[in-house]
């Protein structure tokens, strides 16, 4: 029977990646994300897994936050809904942190790197072509990278199109995607034996034990709910949006087509032209009962 626990789940995200004993699937990631000159050896995770943050509010993004040997920060996220602002949001969380490390009296040269990781599970540049994206701070002409600074990583898991097939030869930061995407299609065992590697081991065995544990099966399942049922509010918000946009566009076409034939009859009777903004501003009702006062006006000359 597959695992039926989907990985880009908040829930699964955080419990697989955010806790102690599951550091070395954490560290995987991020060294499959991040491809450092030296890999990153070990974290302290700042805000690990704790099941009351997902009590207390069933749609707050709740990131993972963890700083490695070399002190520089990590954020790494699982963004399930696409919205307007989210680019900004992501970059301004990033130089928040890189911000907060100054405490009163620090040395500007006691900052560390940020490192700034969404895992988006949409699309977030339509005119894009790859899966991954990774922002520094560049000169345009140069092309000098402001090191050791913030840097800004997204991946948009809806372009990725990899197959079991392709997984033999695949980089290891496929392989976690791949496994993001389809390890609630597999059964356990068959997905440790896809993923022999010890951190994904890790993962593949988190993901089992949340679909086999009561209270984390039953979380799960209402993160998923609330999920979709946020998901459908948005819908129903975008389809309203376009509905009232759509009667608001024709209520505009009937008043430009009003003033229009208002100021057509004016000009065939000889009376002085109304003032086309003034005109704009009345509502249909009244520019209607105009218009039909200067056809009757158009008839009786006749």
């Amino acid at each position: 029977m597959p695992i039926g626990i989907k990985p880009v789940n908040d829930f699964a995200f955080k419990k697989t990646f955010g806790t102690v004993e599951n550091k070395p699937a954490l560290i995987s990631l991020l060294n499959a994300i991040l491809d450092l000159a030296s890999p990153i050896i070990d974290v302290t995770i700042e805000n690990p897994y704790n099941l009351q943050d997902f009590l207390d509010d069933k749609l707050s993004i709740l990131d993972i936050k963890a700083i490695d040997e070399n002190r520089a920060i990590h954020s790494v996220e699982m963004q399930l809904a696409i919205h307007d602002g989210l680019v900004q949001r992501i970059v301004f969380y990033g130089c928040e942190l890189y911000a907060d490390q100054l405490r009163s009296k620090d040395d500007y040269t006691e900052l560390k790197p940020v490192y700034s990781i969404c895992l988006a599970n949409g699309i977030l540049w339509r005119d894009a072509k790859n899966v991954h994206h990774a922002f520094r701070l560049t000169d345009k002409v140069s092309g000098r990278v402001l090191d050791e600074t913030i840097q800004i990583h997204t991946i948009e898991l809806a372009r990725y199109n990899l197959t079991e097939g392709d997984l033999a030869d695949a980089s290891t930061l496929d392989r976690w995607l791949y496994w993001f995407l389809h390890a609630h299609e597999y059964e356990p065992q068959a997905l440790l034996r896809l993923f022999p590697e010890t951190a994904m081991q890790l993962a593949t065995q988190t993901i089992t034990r949340i679909s086999e544990i009561t209270e984390d099966k039953t979380m799960y399942d209402a993160r998923e709910k609330a999920i979709r049922d946020h998901q459908w509010a948005l819908n129903a918000a975008h389809r309203e949006g376009e509905i009232r946009g759509e009667i608001r566009g024709k209520l505009e076409g009937k008043l430009e087509g009003e003033v229009k034939l208002i100021l057509t009859l004016e000009g065939i009777l000889g009376e002085p032209l109304s003032n086309e903004a003034d005109l704009q501003k009345q509502k249909l009702e009244e520019l209607q009962k105009l218009t039909t006062v200067l056809q009757d006006k158009a008839r009786n000359r006749v």
